[in-house]
């Protein structure tokens, strides 16, 4: 990926598939929008957001001091998403407890790392 760069912290690219429930179809369209967050216990954290591909795919592109908290009470991040259609909240995720990031695939230390969080069936 050309956004990668070395540098003293990782990027992390984090992606998630959605497929409408009932045709089976990728989920796209200007109307859709997913964003990303660490669930922390004193707030959660917004770690960006992303249109929809025509795979219906949602690519986010974050460092990883995004999800650090000062007091290093946590320091593994535990993602969630939700997707909208029009500002209108139509799927949350599951919050994904404890992410270790040396255990996703794709994972290279020092360079980045692409997430996939995986597809999920909605109701859109």
């Amino acid at each position: 990926m050309k956004d990668f760069a070395l540098e003293d912290e990782m990027n992390l690219v984090v992606t998630a598939r959605f497929i409408a429930k009932g045709s089976d179809t990728p989920v796209t369209g200007e109307a859709f929008t997913v964003r990303l967050y660490d669930k922390d216990i004193f707030g959660d954290d917004f770690l960006g957001e992303s249109k929809l591909n025509n795979g219906g795919e949602a690519c986010i592109r974050f460092y990883s001091k995004a999800y650090s908290d000062l007091f290093n009470i946590e320091s593994l991040p535990d993602f969630y998403f939700v997707l909208y259609n029009n500002n209108r909240s139509v799927f949350t995720s599951k919050v994904m407890d404890e992410v270790i990031l040396e255990n996703v695939k794709n994972f290279t230390p020092g360079t980045g790392a692409v997430i996939d969080l995986g597809t999920f069936l909605v109701v859109v």
